[in-house]
């Protein structure tokens, strides 16, 4: 960009660097909503709570579906980056 595009666009600086944390922040969620090892730790909360008839076996069966789901998607998508590791 030339010196007067810049000197133009520097009020809306704050929005941009606010849109730079925002991605980043989605980014981090995404990586720790798709961790294997906090999602296996979800599952085995789960399971505790089934044992301790917290929720019924309904409930721990469509929350597992949703984890599982997410771990194949974590599994998928490192794979697919070929280091084994949750997306970023």
């Amino acid at each position: 960009m030339g010196l007067i595009s810049e000197v133009l666009l520097l009020p809306f600086a704050p929005v941009r660097g606010s849109g730079w944390v925002m991605k980043q922040v989605l980014r981090e969620a995404e990586r720790i909503y798709y961790d294997p090892s906090t999602i296996r730790a979800e599952l085995a909360r789960l399971e505790e709570q089934l044992e301790a008839g917290e929720i019924t076996e309904e409930e721990f069966d469509r929350q597992e579906d949703e984890l599982l789901d997410r771990l194949e998607i974590a599994t998928r998508q490192g794979a697919g980056r070929g280091d084994g590791t949750a997306p970023q």
